[in-house]
C-alpha cells in the first residue's frame, strides 16, 4: 500500500506540472456556475494551486517511498504516520464536497442512465461527472490509499500483525466483545439520532410546510418536477439506514433472521456490514463538512444546517462499524492470534450481546 500510495502521489504531481506549465483543465479554477463543484478549494487560480500540488505531491511521495520500504524509528516514524493520516483526512474528509455521497446514492440510475442517457436537460453522465468532481473521486481514492498505507505502516513499527493489527502476548487481542458492544451502542445512538434534522425538514417540505425556508423557495421546488419527492426518498434512505446501523448491535446483524427463511440461522459475513457502512460512514463527513463551509441561509435554514450534523453520523456510523468488526473478527489465518467466535446469544441480564466461547488458535 505504500508503493500504491506513492504511484499515486507521483502521479497527481505530474499533474500539477502539467498544470503549473499552462496546461488546461485545472480541477479547481473558477469554471461557470453549473460545472463548478462545492469543493473548499473550488476558485483556487492554478498559478497559486498547481506549484502547492507539486511541492506537496513530491513530498507525499518521498514520505510514501520511505513507509514502504519500513525507514525510519522513533519520533521520525512517528512524524511519518502523523503526517500520513492528515495526508489521508485532507484528501478524503476536507476537499471533496458531496459527489461522493450522491454518487453512493444515485449509483443504480447512474448506472442505468450510462445505457439509457440522462433524461432531462443533460447531455449524457458527463454533465454529471464533469471533470471538477471526477477530480474530488480521484483525490479521495488517493486518500484511501494513504489511509491504508499509515496504517500498514503504524502496525509494522507497533510489530502487530499486518493484517489485523493484533500484537502478540496479553491484552493484544484488545477491549472484549462486552465493551465493544457497550461502546457500539452508544455511537449507534448518536448515528440514528444526528440525521432527524435532515429528515424532519424533508419531510416537512414534502407536505407543504416551509420548515426552514422561504414560502416562495418552496412554492419552486413544487414547481420543479421530482424536486421534493427526491427530498422525500433522500431521507426515507436515512431512515432505513438507520434501521440498518441497528443491526451493528443487535443479533440480526450477526445471524440471519427466520424472515430471511433461504438463510436463517446462519451466520451473517461480517463484511456485508462493515464495507457498506465504512462506505457511507467516510462519504458523509465531507458532504456535512461541505455545509459546515457554507451553511449559507439566505433562503433558510433549512436548506445547508440539518446537514451539518452529518460529520456527526459519518463520525459516529464510523466508531460503530469499527465496535462491530473487531467485536466479530475471529481467529486471524495468518498470526493465530484471537479467539474463535460463536453465536450470539442473550446474557443473564436480558441484553442482546456478542458473547463468544474461546479457543486456542492451534485448537
Amino acid at each position: 500500500m505504500g508503493y500504491a500510495a506513492a504511484g499515486w502521489s507521483l502521479m497527481y504531481t505530474m499533474l500539477g506540472l502539467y498544470w503549473m506549465a499552462g496546461g488546461g483543465g485545472f480541477p479547481f479554477a473558477s469554471i461557470e456556475e453549473d460545472r463548478r463543484s462545492a469543493s473548499v478549494l473550488e476558485g483556487t487560480p492554478a498559478e497559486v494551486g498547481a506549484p502547492v500540488i507539486v511541492v506537496l505531491g513530491l513530498i507525499a511521495t518521498v514520505v510514501a517511498l520511505v513507509m514502504a520500504r519500513g525507514g525510519l524509528s522513533g519520533r521520525g516514524g512517528a512524524a511519518l504516520i502523523v503526517f500520513g493520516w492528515i495526508t489521508a483526512a485532507v484528501l478524503t474528509l476536507i476537499i471533496p464536497d458531496y459527489t461522493l455521497i450522491a454518487l453512493v446514492a444515485f449509483a443504480p440510475l447512474l448506472l442505468v442512465f450510462a445505457f439509457t442517457g440522462v433524461p432531462g436537460p443533460q447531455d449524457g453522465i458527463g454533465d454529471i461527472l464533469y471533470w471538477h468532481r471526477t477530480n474530488l473521486i480521484l483525490l479521495f481514492v488517493g486518500g484511501l490509499l494513504w489511509a491504508a498505507a499509515t496504517l500498514a505502516y503504524q502496525r509494522r513499527r507497533r510489530q502487530a500483525c499486518a493484517h489485523c493489527g493484533r500484537r502478540h502476548g496479553p491484552g493484544g487481542d484488545g477491549p472484549s466483545r462486552q465493551t465493544l458492544l457497550r461502546w457500539g451502542r452508544w455511537a449507534v445512538l448518536v448515528a440514528c439520532l444526528a440525521p432527524v434534522p435532515y429528515e424532519v425538514t424533508r419531510l416537512a417540505w414534502y407536505l407543504g410546510y416551509p420548515l426552514g425556508i422561504r414560502r416562495d423557495f418552496l412554492v419552486m421546488m413544487q414547481q420543479t418536477p421530482g424536486m421534493l419527492s427526491i427530498g422525500l426518498g433522500c431521507a426515507i434512505a436515512s431512515v432505513l439506514g438507520g434501521v440498518l446501523t441497528h443491526g451493528l448491535i443487535s443479533r440480526w446483524g450477526e445471524v440471519y433472521p427466520r424472515w430471511i427463511w433461504f438463510k436463517a440461522g446462519k451466520p451473517v459475513p461480517p463484511a456485508l456490514a462493515t464495507i457498506p457502512a465504512s462506505v457511507v460512514a467516510v462519504v458523509l463527513i465531507p458532504a456535512g463538512l461541505m455545509m459546515a463551509w457554507d451553511p449559507a441561509v439566505s433562503d433558510g435554514w433549512g436548506l445547508r444546517l440539518p446537514s451539518i450534523p452529518w460529520v456527526l453520523w459519518g463520525a459516529a456510523l464510523g466508531a460503530a462499524t469499527i465496535c462491530y468488526h473487531l467485536r466479530r473478527r475471529g481467529t486471524c489465518k495468518h498470526c493465530g492470534e484471537g479467539t474463535a467466535t460463536a453465536g450470539p446469544h442473550r446474557c443473564l441480564d436480558g441484553a442482546e450481546t456478542a458473547v463468544t466461547t474461546s479457543r486456542t488458535g492451534d485448537a
